[in-house]
């Protein structure tokens, strides 16, 4: 079994995670039950998916799990976009977020890379 807790790419989507909360918190109430809530599904499925696919026996498992994950990144980014659009953020919120998501994608990627190897 191998420890997600140790992986960067884990460390990194806790806190794009935390981000998405802060920043979501601000959010109208009107879209308490909205978009707040699939944006925080979105956003903590990217590290459940990690911590479930590394308990896995097999690396082509545990890509799966990884590939899963980076659905849930991209779905997070259109959300981020809405939220921008929408003037739940502003733009340098955005511009911040957006990077955390970028690397966090790359990184994602690149272990779906190594693992569809293995």
């Amino acid at each position: 079994m191998r420890e997600i807790r140790k992986y960067e790419v884990f460390k990194r989507s806790h806190q794009l995670v935390l981000d998405v909360y802060r920043l979501s918190s601000k959010f109208p109430q009107i879209e308490t039950y909205g978009l707040v809530t699939q944006m925080r599904r979105a956003a903590y499925s990217i590290p459940m998916n990690l911590a479930e696919g590394a308990a896995r026996e097999g690396g082509k498992e545990f890509a799966q799990f990884v590939n899963i994950a980076i659905g849930s990144c991209e779905e997070l980014r259109y959300q981020l976009l809405l939220a921008k659009d929408l003037s739940y953020i502003d733009e340098e919120e955005y511009a911040s977020i957006e990077r955390e998501y970028e690397g966090v994608k790359r990184m994602l990627t690149q272990l779906y890379k190594k693992l569809r190897g293995s």
